[in-house]
């Protein structure tokens, strides 16, 4: 199986690497990294990725992969990388997102009347690509799968392998990677965490979804 996770500047890095991690042990999987060049990709930590193929150089995936992170309004401005998502969900058998990638996909239709999460800051955003958001973690909806945000990518993970090779080889593969997550917080959801954090963090998103909201409108009308 061709695994295909895409890479843009400003990519959140375990939007991509979490899910990565996991589904590479998938037996039979080939996993890549791919982007526009050959050259490193910018992440929102202090590392880079160097893809493994240019657009031109992926071979047709089984399974594509979008990550989010606060590049997607670049890469949604950019109609190489939309023509190469296209192109992908036309022929893959999975189609799948991680955070706010959810909005890359949706940006080329791919989303239109599903059911599907993103980044809980966001999920206001879905209707615009045609989006049913439903509050979960991770949402199935046919042969398209969509993560809720950054962490979300690894559960993520484990359910699109439990589709593909059934549920010992995701559970066996959860061992192996000893994933037993027990935060000293219960802050991570907008319906646990205390009202003074989840106002700041909306707070802190603000500007990026209304950024967000304009490179979306723009990449649709260019869709049309």
């Amino acid at each position: 199986m061709k695994i295909g996770f895409l890479l843009f500047d400003k990519v959140t890095q375990l939007d991509a690497m979490g899910p990565m991690q996991m589904l590479s042990r998938m037996p039979d999987a080939q996993s890549m990294t791919i982007a526009k060049a050959r050259a490193p990709v910018t992440t929102d930590c202090p590392v880079e990725l160097v893809p493994t193929h240019d657009f031109d150089s992926a071979p047709d995936l089984d399974l594509l992969c979008v990550p989010g992170g606060f590049g997607i309004v670049d890469a949604m401005a950019d109609r190489e990388t939309l023509d190469f998502v296209r192109a992908q969900v036309d022929q893959a058998e999975y189609v799948t997102s991680v955070c706010t990638g959810a909005f890359i996909l949706g940006a080329v239709g791919a989303l239109r009347g599903k059911r599907a999460t993103t980044h809980w800051a966001y999920t206001e955003l879905l209707p615009l690509v045609g989006a049913i958001h439903e509050d979960a973690r991770v949402v199935r909806d046919g042969n398209v799968f969509t993560g809720g945000g950054v962490t979300a990518g690894i559960d993520f993970a484990l359910t699109v392998m439990a589709a593909i090779a059934g549920d010992g080889v995701a559970q066996s593969i959860q061992l192996g990677l000893e994933y037993d997550p027990a935060p000293p917080f219960s802050a991570g959801s907008p319906a646990r965490a205390p009202e003074k954090i989840r106002t700041r963090m909306a707070n802190f998103y603000k500007e990026t979804i209304n950024e967000t909201r304009n490179a979306l409108d723009a990449a649709l009308v260019t869709q049309r």
